[in-house]
């Protein structure tokens, strides 16, 4: 059995999921961010905290307004930490 080597793709992947962690980290502490691809700042979408607040289209996440960047949040898995 011929065993798969997939060493070239696991440290660019490690790489971009550290990049991407440590950008949630500073959004959901408050500080801004920019687009690594158009420069464009990022939005921080989180859900809504009363009944009654408007719903979003979008899921939670960091948004780019051009679309370069879209990382969901899972805010279930949020929730379940407290």
């Amino acid at each position: 059995m011929q065993k798969l080597d997939f060493s070239a793709v696991n440290d660019p992947t490690l790489v971009s999921f550290n990049q991407q962690k440590n950008l949630i980290k500073r959004m959901l502490k408050g500080n801004s961010a920019t687009c690594t691809d158009c420069n464009k700042p990022l939005t921080l979408l989180l859900p809504p905290n009363t009944k009654k607040a408007p719903k979003n289209n979008k899921a939670p996440g960091i948004y780019c307004a051009k679309g370069c960047t879209d990382i969901e949040l899972d805010m279930e898995a949020v929730a379940l930490m407290k």
